[in-house]
C-alpha cells in the first residue's frame, strides 16, 4: 500500500515544488487543482485507512519519491537536517571528531581527526561501534549517528569491536573545527603548497591567510590542491578564484528556465597575487565549487590544471525555507565557466530503461576557447591540462573503494606493521602482491560497463530467440572480459597503489602525516613542481 501511495503522491505533489519556483510560468488553476487533489487524498487516506497510519512518515515518503524523479541534489530537509547543513557551512560543530560510516548494525570509524574526542578516546579507523550508552546500534533503525551527538563536555560510553575483540571506552564530546585549509607548507624549491578541502564560509579567508604566510616565507609559485574537495558555497568559490585574478573578472554564470536565476558572478575584491605561477590539482572527487575554481582559472589561462577529469557536477542548489523549520534544497540552475562550458556530466532529463541518468557522450561535447585560444570542452567535468594515471579512478579502482577492500587492507596492514614516520614508508611490489593475495581471501568482484551491456544484449537475444545461435560468441566475449578484469589489477596498479598508500599513511599519522608524505612522494605534486620549475613549459601549456 505504501508503494502505491508513493506513486500517487509523485504525480499529485509535483506542483508543490514548481509552485515555489516557477508558478508564473505554469497554469495557476492546474497547480491549485493538483494541490487540492493531494490535500484531499492525504486527508482521506489517513482518516480511513484500515490500520493506524503515520502521517509524517507518509508525507516524507511522498516528498522523497517525488524528488527522486528530478536529480540527486534536490532534497527535502527536516529540522535536524537543516541544522546539520548550517553546521557544515559554518565549519564548526559539537561531536566526536571523526568521519564515520553508518551500517545496519554498527557505526564504523573511517577517519579519526587528530587530537579530537574520538582520537583522545583511543578510537582507530576500522573500529566498529556497536553500542552507544545503553543503546545497541543494531536496535536503532534510523539515524544511529545522532546518538553520538550531544552537548559539549558530556560523556558517552561506547562499546566497539576491533579485529573481533570487544572493547569499551568513554568519549567526551567537544567542539570540532572543520578547517577549509587543513594544511599548507613551503616546499624546498620555494613552491607553496595549499590544500583546500572544502568550500565552507572560511574557505577564502583561510586560503588568503595560507598564501600570505607562504609568500612571507619566500614562496614564488603555488600548488592549490582541490583533489577530493566536494564543493560547497558558490560565493566562496568566487572569492577563492578572486585571490588569483583581478577584480571584475567573470568567474561563472548560471542559466535556468527561471529568469531570475540567470546570473553572472564576477570577482568583487582586490586580488592577492595575479602573477604568481599557479597549478591546480583535481581528480574525480573534485566537484561543484572545486570545478568552478579549476574551470575558471583554466578558462582565464591563469593556472595549469593537473590530475584527472573532475566529477562533473554543474548544477546549482539553493535552500528554500518551508514551514516548521524545514527546507527544500532545490536545483535552480546550471553553472557555466567563463568560456561558456557547462561541466555537468549526467543528464537527468534523459534516463535509460532502468531510470538512471544518461552520461553525456564525448561525441556530444562542444568545443570552447580559453582566453588564449586553447581548446576546452564541456559535458563531462573539467579535463586537466596535464593528465596523470595516478589520478584516475578506473572501474576496478571504484569497485575496490566501494567494497572497502582498500580500507580493510589498510586496517590489517596497520595492525601488522610498524611505521615510525611517513618518510620511511614505501608501498613495495611485495606489498602489492600481498594485497592481491588478500583480495583472493575476500568476496571481492566487480562488473565492468561492458559486462553490463553484454547482459542486456544476452537478455534481448533470449527474448528474440537468438540465444542458442549466439551462445558461442557470448561465451568468447565473456572469456575476454574475464581475462581483462584479471589484468586490471596490473594495468591499473599505479592508481591502486596510490590509494593504498594514502589510506595506510593516514592510519599512522593522520591527515597531517599524509600531506607530509604527499609533498615528497605524490606523483601529482611532483609533476606540478616540475611544471612550475620549468617556466617555458608552464607558459607553453597556457599558450596552447
Amino acid at each position: 500500500m505504501k508503494k502505491t501511495f508513493s506513486k500517487i503522491a509523485i504525480f499529485a505533489a509535483i506542483p508543490v515544488l514548481f509552485f515555489t519556483t516557477v508558478s508564473y510560468k505554469a497554469d495557476f488553476f492546474e497547480i491549485a487543482k493538483q494541490l487540492e487533489i493531494f490535500t484531499t487524498l492525504f486527508k482521506e487516506l489517513n482518516m480511513n485507512y484500515v490500520d493506524e497510519t503515520n502521517p509524517a512518515g507518509l508525507m516524507d515518503t511522498a516528498i522523497n519519491a517525488m524528488l527522486e524523479d528530478l536529480d540527486p541534489y534536490t532534497h527535502y530537509w527536516n529540522e535536524q537536517e537543516v541544522q546539520a547543513a548550517r553546521i557544515d557551512n559554518a565549519g564548526e560543530y559539537t561531536g566526536i571528531g571523526a568521519t564515520v560510516g553508518i551500517m545496519a548494525d554498527k557505526i564504523v570509524i573511517l577517519e579519526p581527526y587528530k587530537d579530537y574526542p574520538a582520537d583522545k578516546a583511543g578510537l582507530k579507523a576500522g573500529d566498529e561501534i556497536i553500542k552507544i550508552g545503553n543503546i545497541a546500534v543494531a536496535d536503532f533503525t534510523e539515524g544511529a549517528g545522532e546518538l553520538l551527538k550531544g552537548a559539549p563536555n558530556t560523556n558517552v560510553e561506547l562499546v566497539f569491536k576491533r579485529r573481533g575483540e570487544i572493547k569499551t571506552t568513554t568519549l567526551t564530546r567537544g567542539a570540532v573545527e572543520i578547517k577549509a585549509v587543513p594544511y599548507f607548507k613551503l616546499l624546498e624549491d620555494k613552491t607553496g603548497y595549499i590544500v583546500l578541502s572544502q568550500f565552507n564560509r572560511n574557505a577564502s579567508a583561510e586560503t588568503v591567510k595560507a598564501l600570505k604566510e607562504l609568500k612571507e616565507q619566500g614562496a614564488e609559485k603555488i600548488i592549490l590542491d582541490l583533489r577530493g574537495n566536494p564543493g560547497g558555497l558558490l560565493s566562496e568559490a568566487i572569492n577563492v578564484t578572486n585571490i588569483f585574478v583581478p577584480e571584475g573578472e567573470l568567474i561563472t554564470s548560471t542559466k535556468s528556465a527561471v529568469e531570475k536565476y540567470n546570473q553572472k558572478f564576477l570577482t568583487t575584491r582586490k586580488p592577492i597575487d595575479t602573477e604568481i605561477p599557479l597549478t591546480v590539482l583535481i581528480n574525480g572527487r573534485s566537484a561543484s565549487a572545486s570545478e568552478i575554481v579549476a574551470g575558471s582559472l583554466q578558462d582565464l589561462d591563469r593556472a595549469v590544471v593537473i590530475g584527472a577529469r573532475s566529477f562533473g557536477k554543474g548544477l546549482v542548489q539553493r535552500p528554500k525555507d518551508l514551514t516548521y523549520g524545514t527546507q527544500l534544497k532545490v536545483t535552480i540552475s546550471r553553472y557555466y565557466t567563463p568560456s561558456g562550458r557547462c561541466i555537468q556530466a549526467l543528464d537527468y532529463r534523459h534516463r535509460d530503461e532502468e531510470g538512471n541518468a544518461v552520461r553525456f557522450s564525448s561525441k556530444d561535447y562542444n568545443e570552447f576557447k580559453t582566453r588564449n585560444g586553447r581548446k576546452v570542452y564541456d559535458g563531462g567535468g573539467i579535463e586537466p591540462d596535464v593528465k596523470l594515471e595516478t589520478s584516475e579512478f578506473s572501474d576496478i579502482t571504484n569497485a575496490l573503494l566501494q567494497e572497502n577492500a582498500i580500507f580493510d587492507y589498510a586496517t590489517n596492514y596497520y595492525y601488522t606493521h610498524t611505521l615510525n614516520s611517513p618518510e620511511e614508508f614505501s608501498f613495495t611490489e611485495e606489498n602489492y602482491s600481498d594485497f592481491r593475495k588478500y583480495l583472493e581471501t575476500t568476496d571481492f568482484e566487480f562488473k565492468t560497463a561492458t559486462e553490463a551491456e553484454l547482459e542486456d544484449v544476452i537478455a534481448a537475444a533470449e527474448k528474440e530467440g537468438y540465444q542458442q545461435d549466439l551462445s558461442k560468441d557470448f561465451n568468447e566475449i565473456q572469456q575476454v572480459i574475464s581475462s581483462s578484469k584479471d589484468k586490471a589489477l596490473t594495468t591499473k596498479k599505479a592508481e591502486i597503489k596510490s590509494l593504498l598508500s594514502e589510506e595506510i599513511i593516514k592510519r599512522y599519522f593522520y591527515k597531517e602525516g599524509l600531506y607530509d608524505y604527499y609533498v615528497k612522494n605524490n606523483p601529482e605534486i611532483i609533476e606540478a613542481k616540475q611544471i612550475l620549475e620549468d617556466r617555458s613549459r608552464y607558459r607553453n601549456i597556457l599558450k596552447g
